[in-house]
């Protein structure tokens, strides 16, 4: 064997675990920045504790209910494995996973009395998460 080029599957691992993360970063950061300009475009609030003026359906909304959130989780998750850190990702999933009975059915409620059907029917056809 070769001391100059010796094979490392740790090291491999760690790489392609940064890949993954500086992808799932990318992504979430794009997922992010196009939901919050989607809210603007809107003129609607970004801020959640907010009263909404619109309901919210083209841009990442056509796809998941919650971009932001989703966004927020796949930038924990990634970072945690770019740094090599898997708490990070068990944290998101964690957290992904407390943010449905803790905030977003709240929101919905929220939603559903300010825009009822209209609410009910872009539930029906739009996934909360993916």
């Amino acid at each position: 064997m070769n001391e100059d080029y010796p094979v490392r599957l740790p090291y491999l691992g760690a790489v392609i675990a940064w890949g993954m993360g500086a992808l799932l970063t990318i992504a979430a950061v794009t997922l992010n920045v196009w939901a919050v300009k989607t809210l603007f475009e809107s003129r609607t609030t970004v801020l959640t504790q907010r009263c909404t003026a619109h309901l919210v359906t083209k841009g990442p909304f056509r796809f998941t209910r919650n971009p932001t959130y989703l966004g927020y989780s796949l930038l924990t998750a990634g970072l945690g494995l770019m740094i090599g850190n898997l708490w990070f990702v068990a944290m998101a999933a964690v957290a992904a996973a407390l943010t449905t009975p803790l905030v977003i059915r709240c929101e919905e409620m929220h939603l559903l009395s300010r825009f009822g059907c209209e609410f009910e029917f872009y539930c029906k056809r739009t996934r909360r998460w993916i």
